[in-house]
This record gives C-alpha cells, structure tokens and sequence, in this order.
C-alpha cells in the first residue's frame, strides 16, 4: 500500500512542486493551503508523513506540529519543514515543537524524495 503524505503550504506553485516530485516517486499526495486545513485533512484520513511550511495564513506550521504533538495517535508521525527559514533560531524552535526533519526551500527533488524515503519509507 502507497505512503500517503500531507503537504501543506499557502503557495498553490509549492505545494503542486512537492505533490508532482512525490507522486512521481510513487506516494499519494493529499494537499492542504495552512495548519487549521492539514488538521480538517488529518481528521478525515490517515497520514504517514506531513511536510509543511512554517509561514502561512490561519495556522502556521509551529502551530500546526504542536496541534499534531498534542494528538497522542500523531505523537510519533513524522513531520518534515519545508520552508524558506534557514535560522538557527527557527530551526531550532521547529526541533523543539516536535519537528522531524528541516529542509530548506527551494528544494532539490531528489533529496526531497531521499529525506521522504528515510522518514517514512
């Protein structure tokens, strides 16, 4: 059975950028445009990665992995940033809301698909 991952992010370009790259790579994509939208997503099917964004609109992605955090079936679900924020502070404030992975945007497809493929298999 195909890993389903959640990519959230505002941008419509980014989130097309990142479905196309993983669907090629045999996963399902399910999309969302902020955090409050990924929990909606979540609730109604079972994610095995989400990659998201940390600057957006009604939820920021800090937000959302603390929301997901406090979920004890989404405690250990790995969750990768995706993001323009290349801050040691951010990073580490991504680390400790319960972060998995930071990967720095724009993106290289291949290490996108590597780090997918460590994380979530």
């Amino acid at each position: 059975m195909k890993k389903k991952i959640l990519t959230v992010d505002d941008s419509r370009t980014m989130r097309d950028m990142v479905s196309f790259t993983l669907r090629a790579a045999g996963y399902d994509v399910v999309e969302a445009p902020d955090g409050q939208a990924a929990m909606t997503a979540i609730a109604a099917a079972k994610v095995d990665l989400v990659i998201t964004d940390l600057n957006m609109p009604v939820m920021d992605g800090l937000t959302l992995i603390r929301k997901l955090r406090a979920i004890p079936t989404h405690r250990s679900l790995p969750i990768l940033m995706l993001t323009t924020e290349a801050d040691e502070k951010k990073k580490a404030e991504g680390r400790s809301a319960g972060a998995t992975g930071w990967i720095v945007k724009p993106f290289n497809p291949d290490k996108l698909v590597s780090v997918v493929q460590k994380v979530c298999g």
